[in-house]
């Protein structure tokens, strides 16, 4: 009897206009051993709070934040909360903490699109700068703020495979 291979671990905060049972969400559920805890996006400090304890109690091999989600997990960056591998989808962290930055000694991969017309990509050009340089990665694609393009070519997918193998 073959012993079962164990899936990575990815938890996910989605977006303002997403939920647990978003396409990113059930994507990510397909393919890993994922959790995205329900958030009332109404009050960011419960969100960094949900995915505190989250956290604590899921152990993930891979923190991904999208969106006002990418903004949550850069607020556990910055109060020291999760130091493990982050992913960070067209982040918003800037519209909720001007002068936020990336902690130093962790990686952190930024993904966000040029053609972004509601979170601007300059929010993740400006964060990029921050943190340890030979560990933070800005993707920029041609696409849109969704990442619909990224998402449906499997690069997405390949890009989580990554920063988890």
């Amino acid at each position: 009897m073959s012993t079962p291979v164990s899936r990575k671990r990815v938890q996910f905060a989605h977006g303002l206009e997403s939920s647990p049972q978003g396409s990113k969400a059930r994507l990510l559920a397909e393919h890993f051993d994922a959790c995205t805890p329900a958030m009332n996006t109404r009050d960011f400090e419960s969100c960094v709070a949900v995915h505190a304890e989250t956290l604590k109690t899921f152990k993930p091999d891979l923190l991904i934040g999208s969106s006002f989600g990418g903004a949550v997990v850069a607020a556990l960056l910055e109060r020291g909360l999760w130091t493990g591998n982050t992913l960070l989808l067209a982040q918003a962290a800037n519209h909720y903490n001007p002068n936020i930055r990336l902690p130093e000694n962790v990686r952190v991969t930024l993904v966000h699109a040029v053609q972004d017309d509601i979170v601007a990509i300059e929010g993740s050009r400006s964060l990029a700068q921050t943190g340890t340089p030979s560990l933070v990665r800005l993707i920029e694609v041609d696409d849109d703020h969704a990442l619909t393009n990224y998402v449906a070519t499997g690069a997405f997918l390949d890009l989580v495979r990554t920063l988890t193998a």
